[in-house]
């Protein structure tokens, strides 16, 4: 195995190191807030379900929209 292979594959578990701890943050947050009843699963659920099928521009621009109308 050549050296450049040795640190591409060292590299690949780093990177799933800290996938596995993003991952792992996400999860205790939203656990934490669900707790401190912020919001429940069931919100949380149905706002993942939206904006997984909202498209990045259209996000951005709520955002904007958003932005511009608290300014006012």
């Amino acid at each position: 195995m050549q050296l450049n292979s040795i640190h591409l594959i060292g590299q690949i578990a780093d990177l799933k190191d800290t996938d596995y701890k993003n991952t792992l943050a996400i999860t205790v947050l939203i656990d934490l807030l669900i707790e401190k009843k912020i919001f429940t699963r069931e919100e949380f659920a149905h706002k993942a379900r939206d904006l997984d099928t909202t498209s990045l521009s259209q996000l951005v621009s709520n955002r904007r929209l958003e932005l511009l109308s608290n300014q006012k």
